[in-house]
C-alpha cells in the first residue's frame, strides 16, 4: 500500500500546483482526439486518468487490498473534481451574468431545448436527448430564450467575462473534463464484470462500486456523470457570454433615431463596435484561439448562437421606435449587411444560416417602405414568416408619407391565424 500512499502524495502535489490546471500554451492551428498527436489536456486531469487506471489495476491485481485502493481512487477523483470546479468559479464567477443565467430553471430547460443542444457532448446524457425538440420548436425555442435576454437590457461591461484567458480556461477544462469522463465511464464498463474476490456478508462486490467507510458507494458512472456535467455547464457560460456580449451592443439600436435626413455611408457606430472594435472582432479572435482547446462541434455550439440573437434583437428593436423613415430603414438593412460579413467571417458559424436569418431582418424593415394595400397582400402571402406582434409593429410604428387607415389591425387580424 506504501505505491499507493505515494501516488496520492503526487496527486496532492498537482491538486496544489496551478499549472497543472491552467491551459498550456499551444502552437497548434487545429483540434485533435489524440493527446499524443496534442489534445490539450490540462496536467492534473491527465495525471488522474493515469491514476483511475492504474490504481484500477492494482485492485484488480491485489483483491485483498482491493477495498482501500478503491477508496483512494473515489478520494482523488472527488478531490479533483472539486479543484476543476474551484477553475470553473475563478473564471465564471458568481457576479457574471452568464454563469447566474444557466443556473435558472427557465434558462436551463430552453437551453436543454436548443436547437445546438446535441453538441454539447459526444456522450450526451439521454435526459438531454429525450427533450430535444424539432426543428420547428427549436426556432421558437431559440426566440423564447431571445426574448428573455433581451429583458435583462440594459446588460452592463461588469458583468461580461471580458479576459480571454478565463474564456480559454472554460473552453479547456470542459474538452479536459469530458476527456476524463469518457475515460471514467470505459473503465467502469470494463471492470463491471471483474468481482473483488473478498467476501463481504457472503457475496462479491464489483470493482467499480465500492462502499468506503464514511461515505455512500459511489460508482465510477456517478464520477463520469458529474465531470461532463461540469464540462457541459463550461460550454454553457461560453455560449451565454458570446450572446450577452451581441445584446451588450445590439442594445444601443433602440436609443436611435433613425428619421436621417441623407443616406448614411457608414453602419451604426454600435454596430461598427460590434464588428470592428470590440464584439464580433473579440469572437472572432476568441473562436481562432479556441480552435485547438475545442471541437469544432463545440465552438459550433459556443458561437452558434449569436446570430439568432443578433437578428431577433434587430425586429424587436422596432417595437421602440416611434417612428422611422426611408433613410432609416437603408440603415438598419445596411447594418444587418455588416454584421452578415462579420458573423460568417467565423470559421465554426454557419453562414448560410446567417445569411438567412439576416436577409429576413432585411426583409422586415424594406416592408415599412411598402404602402398599406400592397403590406396586406404581402402579409395573406406570408402569413407565418413573422408573428403577428412583429406586422403588428409594422402598423404601429410611423413612417414619413405613408397612410395607414384606421381599421389596418383589423384587417391583419382577419388575416393572420389565430
Amino acid at each position: 500500500m506504501g505505491v499507493v500512499h505515494t501516488y496520492l502524495c503526487m496527486h496532492n502535489g498537482l491538486q496544489k500546483c496551478p499549472a497543472a490546471f491552467r491551459p498550456r500554451a499551444h502552437t497548434a492551428t487545429s483540434y485533435t482526439l489524440s493527446v499524443e498527436k496534442g489534445r490539450p489536456i490540462l496536467q492534473g486531469l491527465l495525471a488522474i486518468d493515469f491514476l483511475a487506471k492504474e490504481v484500477l489495476g492494482w485492485a484488480q491485481a491485489m483483491p485483498k487490498f482491493s477495498g482501500d485502493i478503491i477508496t483512494y481512487m473515489q478520494t482523488f477523483l472527488e478531490r479533483t473534481y472539486e479543484r476543476c470546479r474551484t477553475s470553473y468559479m475563478e473564471a465564471a464567477v458568481l457576479e457574471k451574468q452568464s454563469y447566474m443565467l444557466i443556473g435558472r430553471h427557465d434558462i436551463d430547460k430552453l437551453l436543454r431545448l436548443g436547437p445546438d443542444v446535441t453538441r454539447l457532448s459526444s456522450s450526451i446524457d439521454q435526459a438531454i436527448k429525450d427533450t430535444n425538440a424539432s426543428d420547428a420548436e427549436s426556432v421558437e425555442v431559440e426566440m423564447e430564450l431571445c426574448d428573455k435576454l433581451l429583458s435583462l437590457r440594459p446588460i452592463k461591461q461588469e458583468n461580461l467575462i471580458r479576459d480571454d484567458n478565463k474564456l480559454i480556461l472554460l473552453a479547456s477544462l470542459s474538452d479536459s473534463l469530458e476527456y476524463v469522463a469518457d475515460s471514467i465511464e470505459r473503465l467502469g464498463k470494463s471492470s463491471s464484470s471483474a468481482y473483488n474476490q473478498v467476501e463481504e456478508n457472503g457475496r462479491q462486490k464489483p470493482l467499480n462500486h465500492m462502499r468506503t467507510n464514511s461515505a455512500p458507494p459511489k460508482d465510477l458512472a456517478t464520477f463520469a456523470e458529474e465531470y461532463r456535467k461540469l464540462a457541459i455547464d463550461c460550454l454553457k457560460v461560453l455560449r451565454m457570454e458570446m450572446q450577452l456580449e451581441t445584446i451588450f451592443h445590439m442594445q444601443e439600436m433602440t436609443n436611435r433615431e433613425y428619421l436621417d435626413d441623407q443616406d448614411a455611408e457608414e453602419p451604426d457606430d454600435f454596430i461598427i463596435s460590434l464588428t470592428s472594435q470590440a464584439s464580433i472582432h473579440i469572437i472572432t479572435r476568441r473562436d481562432e484561439e479556441m480552435v485547438p482547446f475545442v471541437a469544432d462541434t463545440k465552438r459550433n455550439y459556443i458561437f452558434g448562437g449569436i446570430c439568432g440573437v443578433a437578428a431577433n434583437a434587430s425586429i424587436k428593436a422596432l417595437a421602440d421606435m416611434k417612428s422611422i423613415n426611408l433613410f432609416g430603414v437603408q440603415q438598419i438593412c445596411r447594418n444587418s449587411i455588416a454584421l452578415e460579413q462579420a458573423l460568417a467571417a467565423i470559421s465554426s458559424v454557419d453562414s448560410e444560416a446567417v445569411q438567412m436569418r439576416l436577409d429576413r431582418v432585411r426583409t422586415y424593415y424594406e416592408l415599412l417602405n411598402m404602402p398599406f394595400e400592397a403590406l396586406l397582400a404581402f402579409i395573406s402571402e406570408h402569413e407565418q414568416l413573422f408573428t403577428t406582434a412583429e406586422y403588428a409593429n409594422l402598423l404601429k410604428v410611423h413612417v414619413p408619407g405613408r397612410e395607414i387607415p384606421e381599421d389596418a389591425q383589423d384587417r391583419v387580424a382577419e388575416i393572420l391565424p389565430r
